[in-house]
This record gives C-alpha cells, sequence and structure tokens, in this order.
C-alpha cells in the first residue's frame, strides 16, 4: 500500500497547484511521509478542491463512514485538510501545499522536536524544488501589497481594496495565528530579527477552521486594527491575494523570510509583480536625511539621492509604505504609480489573467 498511496499523492498535490506543488523529487517523499500516514494520504487522495460533506467523500472511498469520518477528523487537526461547516453540514476540502498545509503546520506557534524535524523537511523540499525548476518567472500577480492608507496623499481617491479596514470591517470571523515564514525559521535556528510573530490574520470559514482546529485566536475589529500598526511600526508588509474582493488572509511580511518577498525579490523587476498601485514621495522642505526610510525598505529601493533626499527605484518598490509609517518627520507620502493596474475584481478574473499570461 505505502509505495502506490505516496505515488499517487505525488500526482495529487501536483494537480493542485501553487507554490511547490508536487514534484518528483525525493525531498518530496521525505516530507509527505512525515505529514501523511499511509491511511492518510488515501483519503488525502480522494479530497476535492472544493468543500464536501461525509456523504459526498464517503462515496469515492472503500472505507466504512466510521472510520473515514475519524481519519477526517485527525487529518483537519493535524492541518492536513480543512473543515468548517457550510449551510449547516459540516464539510472538508483538500489542500495545496501553499497556501495551505505548509503555513497550517506552523500557525499554532508549537516548539516540539517534530516541528523542527518539519520545518526542515519543508525547506529541504522547498530547496530542492528550486534548485530543480529553477527560479519561476512572475507573468501575473498572484499576491499584492495593500498599501498603509493613512499614508496616501490627501487628494487621492483611496479605494476600498487599497485599505485593510475594509476587509476586517466586513468580516465578522477573524482569526490570528503565528506567521509560517517566521516560525518555520526560528524552528531552523536562524534570525527572525525580534519581528512580532502573531500578526497572520484569516477570515470567513479558513478563520473558523484555524481557530476551532490549529491554535489560531479569535480577535474582535478593535484587536485586528491594533495587530496591524503594531506590524506597520515593526516595518512589516501586508500582503494578500491579488484581488480587489472577499480576501481570506492578511499575512504581515518581513523582507527575510516572507516566503512571497524573497521569491518576488528574485524577479528581475520586483516592483511589478508584487505591489500596491502606489509610490512614495518624498518633501525635500521635510526631510533631514536621517535614512530611516533606507534602512527600512524592504526591497531596498531608495538610496539617497541628489540634495540628500531619498531617490527610488520603481522597478523594485513594492509601494508599500513602510518608508513612510517610519519616518520620523513625516516627509514622505505614497502617490498612485503611473501605469500600475487594478486588482481582478475577485477569484475568476485573477483566473482569467493567469490564463491569458501563459498563451
Amino acid at each position: 500500500m505505502e509505495p502506490s498511496v505516496y505515488e499517487e499523492l505525488l500526482k495529487v498535490m501536483k494537480s493542485r497547484r501553487g507554490p511547490y506543488a508536487g514534484l518528483d523529487i525525493p525531498e518530496f517523499f521525505d516530507l509527505v511521509k512525515e505529514l501523511f500516514t499511509p491511511e492518510e494520504a488515501a483519503v488525502n487522495n480522494i479530497l476535492s478542491k472544493r468543500p464536501d460533506t461525509l456523504e459526498q467523500i464517503s462515496q469515492r472511498s472503500p472505507l466504512d463512514p466510521k472510520e473515514l469520518s475519524a481519519i477526517l477528523e485527525g487529518m483537519a487537526d493535524k492541518g492536513l485538510c480543512a473543515t468548517f461547516v457550510k449551510d449547516g453540514e459540516r464539510v472538508y476540502q483538500g489542500l495545496p501545499f501553499m497556501p495551505g498545509i505548509m503555513e497550517y503546520q506552523f500557525l499554532s506557534g508549537r516548539d516540539s522536536e517534530r516541528d523542527r524535524k518539519v520545518a526542515w523537511l519543508i525547506e529541504e523540499y522547498k530547496t530542492a524544488y528550486i534548485s530543480a525548476k529553477g527560479v519561476e518567472k512572475i507573468k501575473f500577480p498572484v499576491t499584492r501589497v495593500i498599501p498603509v492608507d493613512k499614508t496616501i496623499e490627501v487628494g487621492n481617491q483611496i479605494h476600498t481594496y487599497d485599505q485593510v479596514a475594509t476587509y476586517i470591517q466586513k468580516n465578522d470571523s477573524i482569526g490570528v495565528g503565528t506567521c509560517y515564514c517566521r516560525h518555520a525559521a526560528r524552528l531552523r535556528g536562524e534570525d527572525t530579527h525580534e519581528m512580532p510573530m502573531n500578526v497572520c490574520m484569516w477570515f470567513g470559514h479558513t478563520a473558523d477552521y484555524i481557530m476551532e482546529r490549529l491554535g489560531g485566536k479569535k480577535v474582535t475589529k478593535e484587536e485586528a486594527m491594533a495587530i496591524l500598526d503594531r506590524s506597520e511600526d515593526a516595518g512589516l508588509i501586508h500582503m494578500s491575494r491579488n484581488t480587489a474582493e472577499n480576501i481570506e488572509f492578511l499575512c504581515n511580511c518581513d523582507r527575510w523570510h516572507c516566503e512571497v518577498v524573497t521569491q518576488v525579490l528574485k524577479q528581475p523587476k520586483p516592483g511589478w509583480v508584487f505591489n500596491s498601485g502606489y509610490q512614495p514621495k518624498f518633501d525635500p522642505e521635510k526631510c533631514v536625511a536621517c535614512e530611516t526610510c533606507i534602512d527600512r525598505c524592504p526591497p531596498e529601493a531608495l538610496t539617497l539621492g541628489e540634495n540628500e533626499v531619498p531617490s527610488v527605484d520603481l522597478d523594485r518598490c513594492f509601494g508599500c509604505a513602510v518608508c513612510a509609517t517610519g519616518c520620523p518627520e513625516e516627509a514622505i507620502v505614497m502617490e498612485p504609480k503611473p501605469g500600475f493596474p487594478p486588482p481582478p475584481k475577485d477569484v475568476r478574473e485573477l483566473i482569467t489573467g493567469l490564463k491569458a499570461s501563459l498563451k
């Protein structure tokens, strides 16, 4: 049973796509054999990317429904499948590696011998994956930066999708958990630069799942806004899926460990595949050339230019406003970036854009 079920799991994880989708290398099998028992792997292989009830899943499984239910519940508790209540019924959903299984392993912030082992196995798989496939060119962005709206220059129209408060205010279910990227790095013994850890947010059904099963904490809207303020003070970037509506997560990312940021920075022009649609504008009368903005800039897009006023490389700049939030003289505001398109409205438009970019 064991060899074939993991080979089938390889096909399934490849079909679910996303970063680090299944790849036939030894590191893949080392990782999945640690994450999944053979029985769990077999159940994972029949799960849909859409949420299904136990009855629907049972139709695809030879297992007794009670036995199947027990395995599904155990997998949900381990972050190997998602579960939540939809229209009054418990449903289960298959997950890709990312976003999904990899993040869910560390959301609780645990630090055990197995957690450290899994952190290393994931890192080894990711490293081998990139070595085998190379750095993939981003032709259409699937993630975006959400700017700090209070730094946007007065007089500019601020769209709802440019305001993190939009997503907080529209969701009654908000869950917060440990940053996957920084916690995994800490488990591997790396320096996390004293950045805040419990600052990543989920909304809606995803929030319900992480709070019920993975140690996520339910927060109020006011508490969520306070977390954003703390993240901005630390110089973190607000990041989510590249859609204007119904985002499911809001990460607060650093430049050293964040999976999205580190991969974006390997692109020829990072600022055009990961951006808020804004760019910094400097007031030479207020600027005292303290270089705080240069030190804080995540993509290192700023240098001290003529007349000791910062100059920005727009091919690198994310428009994240980390420079503006840290300026002690309030000499920086954000203005629209010319020629930068608005985000796709929803997942359907995002998929359309992705498909068009592959032609």
